[in-house]
């Protein structure tokens, strides 16, 4: 039952019915599925009645070491057992875990730990070696724990040794987090200036999750293959804390890897996908993947990037039983504010879907107006699943929410007579071609027709007579070969002359962010590099 409410001031759709935080989701999952395997790394498996026996005493231990209500704990990991538990301790007690991008610099690292004020880092030895200096130097973190070894001599402690072998005493909480309270700070990518830190709640992760179980109907039998990181919202939420919700599997993968994934979805009898479409693509491309049936799957879901038809047409050939699921979010919407129904008209391929049942979304033109059905301008997000703020960024909460409360998304949209979502671009990248407005989509859909292409990015780059021209980077399918003419050739029968693009230029992979979204600042760089030389 969905009713209406009041949430951080703004008046929002709720479910009537849902967890008080996000522990009680793990306890009412041990309660009912004690012997249910949650989760599954590599040689260790857990059921439900073991995981919360672990987290229970790694917030004991968190508690005994002054980490309180409110407190930051920053995770700097891979998709590892020891992400979860300690993600789901500060949950139990109320402090606020900062899941850190293991890919990032040093710096960017430090000035993400110092901007949220990290008082506990959860980390192992590969990544804390840049950082060791800096520890031994700053006051900030008072506790830096090891989850493969110690050096006491440097202040790096055992994570096992401390907070789990450890015998600690029942938790005593000052207060229970409330639904309102933050659950974790989530740093943007920071594309156009200085990362921000989105502050999730309870509430947030909580209606995420209960909207996923909602469209996509996912209950204790169903099992997901994590092959996206924990620190970014769709291994996070759409995946660890939905199945959690759920009383489901979740098997961790360190990282990606095509042939680990395949077997991993075999032996582990994996149901539920949810990858970007590059995964995908480079699955179905692999020799092993077609020597096994996948008629077990039941759920396909993709986001972060645009998926081609051809690409959709080989999974619902590869799924057979699957429903696919295409879906849209944010950072700042807690994962999903659109997904794809289980049963939609073909011509509506190119859709991220429907808004979920608590989401409230319109499209506003560049007048301020709300747009008609069809018509493009910027979404706008409101609803429970919406943060409330960045951390410590007043300015940035005053420009990208408006007073009745809707997050602007940057992106471009129309929404059809149907209410289907279709996602245009990014409104920093329009390109605007001698005052014609091209939408990057819309040429990508066409190269990625080309049997040849496995990926494609357009950008706008300078033009000394119209302003901007269109250019794409592609990635050739492995074994072929192409080029730049016959790319602008096939573009040239299937599109306006203007939206051709001028320039194509063949790359080995595109820039991404570990969401799997596309970092066209990066190609766009490159291209003024290139007019440099």
């Amino acid at each position: 039952m969905i009713v209406e409410g009041r949430l951080y001031g703004r008046t929002v759709k709720l479910f009537a019915e849902r967890p008080a935080n996000v522990y009680e989701m793990l306890a009412r999952s041990a309660a009912t599925f004690p012997d249910g395997e949650a989760l599954v790394k590599g040689e260790t498996r857990l059921c439900y009645a073991e995981l919360k026996q672990l987290v229970d005493r790694a917030a004991s231990r968190l508690v005994e070491q002054n980490v309180r209500k409110g407190d930051r704990v920053a995770l700097l990991l891979g998709n590892d057992i020891e992400f979860v538990l300690t993600a789901l301790a500060c949950a139990k007690i109320g402090a606020i875990f900062v899941p850190l991008n293991t890919r990032l610099t040093a710096n960017d690292l430090i000035y993400m730990m110092t901007d949220a004020g990290a008082k506990m880092l959860i980390t192992n030895r590969e990544f804390v070696r840049p950082l060791e200096d800096w520890l031994a130097r700053d006051p900030l973190i008072q506790y830096c724990y090891l989850t493969d070894g110690h050096d006491p001599e440097k202040r790096l402690y055992s994570f096992h040794e401390e907070l789990l072998q450890r015998t600690a005493g029942e938790t005593q909480l000052d207060t229970p987090p409330e639904e309102t309270d933050p659950l974790y700070i989530m740093y943007t990518s920071g594309t156009t200036g200085l990362p921000k830190g989105a502050v999730g709640s309870h509430i947030n992760a909580i209606h995420s999750c209960l909207s996923y179980q909602f469209v996509l109907q996912t209950d204790h039998t169903t099992r997901t293959l994590v092959a996206v990181p924990l620190f970014h919202v769709t291994g996070l939420i759409g995946q660890l804390l939905h199945m959690l919700l759920v009383g489901g599997t979740v098997v961790l993968m360190e990282r990606y890897q095509t042939e680990t994934a395949i077997r991993l979805i075999q032996q582990e009898n994996i149901n539920f996908l949810f990858n970007v479409p590059t995964m995908y693509i480079m699955m179905m491309s692999h020799s092993l993947f077609h020597t096994f049936s996948y008629d077990f799957v039941r759920i396909v879901a993709y986001g972060g990037a645009p998926m081609s038809k051809e690409t959709i047409g080989g999974l619902r050939r590869c799924f057979p039983n699957a429903f696919l699921h295409n879906a849209y979010g944010a950072t700042e919407t807690t994962s999903p504010t659109t997904i794809m129904p289980k049963q939609y008209p073909d011509d509506k391929t190119d859709s991220v879907g429907v808004p979920v049942p608590v989401a409230d979304i319109k499209v506003v033109t560049e007048t301020g107006e709300t747009a008609k059905p069809g018509e493009a301008g910027e979404l706008y997000i409101k609803g429970p699943m919406v943060i409330q703020q960045y951390w410590n960024r007043p300015e940035a909460n005053i420009a990208s929410f408006t007073e009745d409360g809707y997050w602007k998304s940057g992106d471009i949209a129309r929404i059809d007579e149907d209410g289907f979502v279709y996602i245009l671009d990014r409104k920093k990248d329009v390109i605007n071609r001698g005052g014609e407005k091209i939408y990057s989509v819309e040429v990508e859909n066409v190269l990625y027709a080309h049997p040849k292409v496995l990926e494609a990015a357009v950008v706008g780059v300078k033009d000394p007579v119209f302003g901007e021209e269109v250019k794409a980077y592609v990635v050739a399918k492995p074994g072929n070969t192409l080029t730049a003419e016959e790319l602008i050739a096939f573009a040239r029968q299937r599109l306006p002359k203007f939206k051709t693009p001028k320039q194509v230029e063949l790359i080995d992979q595109l820039p991404r962010n570990p969401g799997g979204k596309v970092l066209k600042n990066k190609l766009v760089e490159m291209s003024l590099a290139d007019q440099q030389k």
